[in-house]
């Protein structure tokens, strides 16, 4: 049995052929390479053999060397992205909680809590998208497949919703607790939010967890 890998996630196939398309990060077959146990082995150091040989002078690859370059690997080696990520995620749906509520028990103190909450996503997403975009550059090589284009316009959405969100709340805290026709409007761009993050952390777990 034959032994394929996907050079974009590193995902190991076993058949005769490689398959049509990766199916963990999407990469059609033309990115997938023969290996055998003993290349196996070898490749699981090869990303870390890159980054050492990137930062000795003199190397072929020295030209497109940045002074951040050191750092960005240290983000990669100790998995910064997937991290932070979870702060985002983990209370995002929080203030999601906190709006529903309010719209149920016409609470003005539960709005002022999700928009707090807002607030704080909104805070921590440049960090997760910055981290974000270094993995997909450094460990991808910025391979642009349809999940890598889900996952970074489901990104882009939560990064947006969730600034109209919390401006939304400043502008009318008790748009949540109101029976006009706009509060439906804004509880579905809640659900938005919340289905646009739940998009991008779940194609990011099969990255994280491929094999």
């Amino acid at each position: 049995m034959k032994r394929w890998k996907c050079t974009v996630c590193g995902y190991i196939h076993e058949g005769d052929e490689p398959p049509e398309k990766c199916p963990i990060c999407g990469a059609d077959r033309s990115k997938f390479i023969e290996i055998d146990s003993v290349e196996t082995a070898e490749t699981e150091t090869d990303f870390k053999d890159q980054e050492e040989e990137e930062t000795q002078p003199g190397s072929d690859t020295e030209a497109t060397v940045t002074k951040m370059d050191p750092l960005f690997n240290l983000m990669l080696r100790h998995h910064v992205h997937p991290i932070l990520v979870h702060i985002p995620n983990g209370v995002l749906p929080v203030s999601v909680v906190f709006i529903v509520l309010a719209a149920i028990f016409t609470s003005s103190s539960l709005s002022q809590a999700a928009f707090y909450n807002l607030v704080f996503v909104i805070l921590t997403m440049p960090m997760v998208l910055f981290s974000g975009y270094i993995e997909w550059q450094k460990k991808y090589g910025g391979t642009m497949t349809n999940l890598f284009i889900i996952k970074i316009t489901s990104a882009s959405i939560v990064s947006l919703t969730t600034i109209i969100l919390a401006v939304w709340l400043l502008i009318d805290p008790q748009i949540a607790t109101s029976s006009s026709y706009h509060r439906w409007i804004f509880l579905l761009l809640n659900l938005v939010t919340l289905v646009a993050a739940g998009t991008a952390g779940f194609i990011g777990g099969k990255f994280v967890f491929k094999d």
